[in-house]
């Protein structure tokens, strides 16, 4: 029995072959999962690699991978050896079922064992090829190995950016940028799918981990390529706009004031922070004398957030509409009944007593709808679950599978 339910969601009766490990290409696959399309997981004999990241980071034997389990669930596996002539053919009988292919293989295996683009398309015009990959399709580094950190991060420009004048590039948390590159490539292969309901015809898309860092900073680099200029990141007390920056209250937890409209918010700030000399202060008098005085601007306005905790200016400027956000910790995102409210989290379906029912253990992907249901619709599948079911379907009779299972092309 399949792993996945059959779902009634957006992309219901669409089926997904997704050739992928770690993050990125599986992420695509998950929201696509969870927006209603049958997602088959092709993965190596051993399972995708993600599976046991925790037990490889820690050295245990920890054989739960939360991470993995967002990326894959509601999904069907199929674990073969795409090396071999057997496991070639293989996938080429699957295919033709296929409206998607997702993959985010580097190009040079894709031409190798014959999954690569133009032998696709010239095979099943009707499909749509969608490739996920470092640093793109052609150039030099084409074939460059890249996670997150290496090409979203890095090579984007997106951590220099991210850095103060005299500070060092932030580590940023693992998967930002597969996660942005996930959605880039799923709004591609939507669009792309709605392009052949009108006119019947495939395609490939494709998006990399560079190319939509490049995108997430767009506001910088336009504006270099525009103006032929773009500000460095001031440090946190110089900034632009003093009313719209980082501060640390009392209990020593941050928050964002996000007085964008200066001249708008700068009479409710200081009447919540009950310092209403700084308003008749000369050198706070205008947007540009507050910051030509930044520096001395963040420092009376430090000292005076000091004196309470976050909980209480969270009251006080509630009170007094000041726009205003904490800067949370994961447990207190996890806590944080806005984002509860908002549907950030969700109860995937019990899988093998790892988790208690009705209770959510994940995070949801973002997007709701408003006409269909969209969420988990089953748990990840174990490696090579729907192995049995699928190739039946394609008239494998038991034989056969033993055969390739002798032969270490299935598992």
């Amino acid at each position: 029995m399949s792993s996945a339910p059959v779902s009634a969601g957006a992309l219901a009766g669409v089926r997904v072959v997704e050739m992928g490990m770690w993050v990125a290409g599986p992420a695509a696959g998950g929201i696509l999962a969870d927006w209603g399309a049958e997602v088959i997981k092709i993965e190596a004999l051993g399972g995708d690699p993600m599976r046991k990241l925790f037990a490889a980071l820690s050295g245990s034997k920890e054989s739960r991978c939360p991470p993995f389990d967002l990326y894959n669930r509601g999904k069907r596996s199929l674990a073969i050896d795409v090396n071999t002539p057997e496991g070639r053919q293989l996938l080429e009988d699957l295919l033709p079922t296929a409206d998607v292919f997702l993959t985010n293989m580097r190009p040079q295996f894709l031409e190798r064992v014959g999954l690569d683009p133009a032998r696709l398309q010239a095979r099943f015009p009707r499909m749509i090829y969608a490739s996920l990959t470092a640093y793109g399709l052609e150039g030099p580094d084409r074939d460059a190995p890249g996670y997150d950190m290496a090409a979203f991060s890095g090579r984007s420009g997106l951590a220099e950016r991210a850095t103060p004048e005299g500070g060092q590039p932030p580590i940023l948390p693992g998967g930002l940028g597969d996660n942005v590159s996930a959605l880039s490539l799923v709004s591609g292969i939507c669009a792309a799918l709605f392009h052949r309901e009108r006119s019947g015809q495939g395609q490939m898309i494709s998006t990399s981990l560079l190319r939509t860092g490049i995108y997430s900073i767009g506001m910088d680099v336009s504006s270099r390529m525009g103006l032929g200029r773009a500000a460095s990141p001031p440090p946190r007390t110089k900034p632009q706009n003093p009313l719209m920056n980082l501060y640390r209250a009392g209990d020593g937890k941050w928050f964002w004031l996000v007085g964008a409209e200066s001249e708008r918010h700068w009479p409710v700030i200081t009447t919540a922070l009950g310092v209403p000399q700084l308003m008749q202060d000369e050198r706070f008098k205008t947007p540009r004398d507050r910051r030509r005085h930044a520096t001395e601007l963040v420092a009376a306005l430090d000292a005076v957030l000091a004196g309470r905790s976050r909980a209480d200016w969270a009251d006080i400027f509630g009170a007094q509409d000041v726009w205003w956000a904490p800067v949370n910790s994961i447990d207190e995102v996890i806590g944080d009944p806005q984002a509860v409210a908002a549907g950030a989290f969700v109860c995937v379906p019990e899988a093998a007593g790892q988790y208690a029912p009705e209770q959510a253990n994940s995070v949801a992907t973002p997007v709701d709808f408003s006409a269909t249901p969209a969420g988990p619709t089953g748990a990840p599948p174990a490696v090579s679950a729907d192995a049995d079911a699928l190739l039946r379907s394609l008239g494998y009779d038991d034989a056969r599978l033993q055969l390739l299972r002798d032969a270490k092309v299935l598992t």
